[in-house]
């Protein structure tokens, strides 16, 4: 057996191991952050839940971290109380990012987790089984209940070689991004193995594991080896260390092979992750923005190799270099290196612990304006500003164009500096800081849910009609983002507790005028990839508030996916692709006996009453989650 499904065997509650049948697995952990976890929060208390069933969850303020107004700080007083009123572990604000302090405090080789955000698989890097999904299977899970998924394909990468100098690991997943796209991981999970692992540390392993979400995989697994048990050495958590590895001649559906050797410096072009290149076709293009940190570059390494570049040199003039710590624990780690003042002499401006930027949290670029980051993600708007210009890097080249002013290959910056590759000496033992993670007290279930004036209640939610007549409010094109759904950044992100005003910000940075003329029911049409990104379900439930009701599309990012289905909306895929072309804005589609296809037969024929036309139409839930839709979502579900 491979690793991966030595993981899914071990938590097999119901399913085969076929590829494509659903499974249910028993889920070990769980994980939220405050974008999301409010509306665990609520959908815990809708299903009348009084204590964890999981080992261990753990609800963390990572994103909202401003604090303009008192919108933000509502969401955290309602977090804290609702952590203690269901057993939760609770990270205060500042402590760090989700995914770098779950795996230094609480990740454990060969357990399950899920998590309400995309790149919960970091924690793969660990030898688990960890998958992002949207918040109200998070909240099943924290009930007790398992995560359904559809059984993978697993994609077997061999790494053999060592990275070059002045490369890391975020340009073997770029790497794997110029090679597949955003869509080369959909329905698989991907598993590292070969010798090429030695010379990867396990925060190394993060970065890829991390951004395995952008190329649409399931999740990633490495094996927990030498590098994992030197990893919760670190931590102060070496008991927690079980060795797990695929059995020699593993077999695997898919084969891939990297040969490490040959990696060059990549970066990501806006405005898709996918979008890769060498460092050296794009150099010389001038920089206003270079930020480091993020949950896909959170190792202490990344951070201290950007503090070697530019320590006693100074940034170019026209450059703000940002610089997000990951954790308040890696924070002190650099400091005690030394590293923090270097970047402070250079220039840097040091922010908060948290995802901050990634999320558009601040740190909005200048319009017209390259910004350079070592995040996840780079689609449009994102950051903040809507025409934006962001482009994705490793820390070296993030530090040598931040010296430059210009898109700069470190190779070459080295060697007209005349520069050796930093060789970096992390600390044996990490500066493990446990204050600001609150355990859940005794008795907490009494707690009353401190809910301030942001905070609504979860809209209801009315079964599925027999009968839709309904017309298309909207038609988007190829990989729209949940980001283009429900936006991110400053101006919408302080409203995630409050779907009514939330839904006033779904698809405007595509229609302006789509909340104001959405109509209940409507349709939405989309094409490729429709939903990637985030796994935020407030792209799922805002426009069902709206009075979205069924979304056609030519295919689906599986997160996106799922969550429509929780919450009563029908995804459809077309049953000929073409039939894209067909249908335009404002066409009426109609349907007798919905709710009898979708129970009885995998397709169906709709008509478009507008053009007199006819459209074939498919949909690959089980039966489970018809049941689902057909009661309107999961909450009605379960209520009734």
């Amino acid at each position: 057996m491979n690793l991966a499904t030595k993981l899914i065997a071990s938590h097999l509650e119901s399913g085969d191991l076929t590829p494509g049948a659903e499974v249910a697995l028993r889920v070990d952990q769980t994980l939220a952050q405050d974008a999301t976890g409010t509306l665990v929060m609520q959908e815990l208390e809708a299903l009348g839940l009084d204590r964890t069933r999981a080992e261990v969850s753990v609800q963390y303020v990572d994103h909202n971290l401003l604090q303009a107004d008192e919108r933000n700080a509502e969401d955290h007083e309602f977090l804290r109380s609702a952590c203690e009123r269901f057993g939760i572990w609770y990270s205060k604000a500042g402590n760090g990012v989700s995914h770098p302090t779950h795996m230094q405090r609480f990740g454990k080789p060969g357990k399950t987790m899920v998590g309400s955000d995309s790149h919960t698989p970091a924690a793969g890097s660990l030898g688990m089984l960890a998958i992002g999904v949207g918040g109200l299977e998070v909240a099943l899970a924290i009930a007790g209940r398992p995560v359904y998924l559809r059984m993978p394909e697993i994609w077997g990468v061999e790494l053999t070689g060592e990275l070059p100098p002045w490369c890391s690991a975020k340009d073997v997943i770029l790497e794997m991004l110029r090679r597949h796209s955003v869509k080369g991981g959909v329905g698989r999970i991907i598993e590292y193995y070969g010798p090429g692992l030695e010379n990867l540390s396990a925060m190394d392993r993060h970065v890829i594991a991390n951004m395995g979400a952008e190329l649409g995989a399931t999740t990633s697994v490495f094996p927990a080896d030498d590098a994992v048990r030197e990893f919760l050495r670190a931590e102060e958590r070496e008991d927690d260390f079980e060795e797990l590895r695929a059995d020699p001649g593993a077999t695997y559906d898919v084969t891939e092979h990297i040969d490490l050797s040959t990696i060059e410096p990549l970066i990501a072009m806006p405005s898709a992750p996918d979008n890769v290149v060498p460092v050296r076709e794009v150099a010389g293009k001038p920089v206003s923005q270079v930020v480091v940190g993020s949950s896909a570059n959170p190792g202490l390494r990344d951070f201290a190799i950007v503090a070697a570049m530019v320590a006693g040199r100074q940034t170019d003039s026209a450059v703000s270099f940002d610089v997000n710590p990951t954790s308040r624990q890696i924070l002190a780690d650099l400091t005690d290196m030394g590293g923090t003042i270097d970047l402070i002499k250079a220039g840097a401006r040091i922010h908060q612990s948290g995802c901050m930027g990634c999320i558009g949290i601040g740190q909005a670029p200048a319009t017209g304006h390259n910004s350079l980051r070592t995040f996840p993600r780079n689609f449009p708007g994102r950051s903040g500003t809507k025409e934006d210009a962001v482009w994705l890097c490793s820390p070296e080249t993030a530090a040598a164009s931040a010296l430059t002013g210009r898109i700069t290959d470190p190779r070459d910056w080295a060697s007209e500096n005349n520069v050796d590759y930093p060789a970096i000496r992390l600390p044996q033992r990490s500066a493990v800081n446990r204050a600001m993670l609150t355990p859940p007290p005794d008795g907490g279930e009494r707690t009353e849910l401190v809910r301030g004036p942001n905070i609504s209640s979860l809209p209801d939610l009315v079964p599925l009609p027999d009968q839709l007549e309904a017309p298309v409010m909207l038609k988007v094109g190829d990989n729209i983002s949940t980001d283009d759904i429900s936006p991110a950044g400053a101006r919408a992100l302080p409203y995630r507790s409050n779907i009514p005003k939330l839904a006033e910000f779904s698809f405007t940075r595509i229609d302006e005028t789509y909340p104001g003329r959405a109509t209940d029911p409507h349709i939405i049409i989309g094409g490729e990839n429709y939903g990637q990104g985030s796994s935020r379900e407030h792209a799922a439930i805002a426009p069902r508030y709206l009075g979205l009701r069924l979304v056609i599309a030519k295919s689906f990012a599986r997160i996106h996916w799922q969550n429509l289905a929780n919450f009563g909306v029908v995804p459809l895929e077309f049953g000929d692709p073409a039939d894209y072309d067909l249908i335009d804005d404002g066409d009426v589609l109609d349907i007798d006996g919905l709710r009898e296809a979708l129970a009885t037969r995998p397709s169906f024929t709709m008509r478009n009453t507008t053009k007199g036309t006819e459209i074939e139409v498919r949909h690959r839930m089980s039966q489970r989650q018809v049941d689902t839709v057909l009661a309107g979502g999961i909450i009605p579900q379960l209520a009734g």
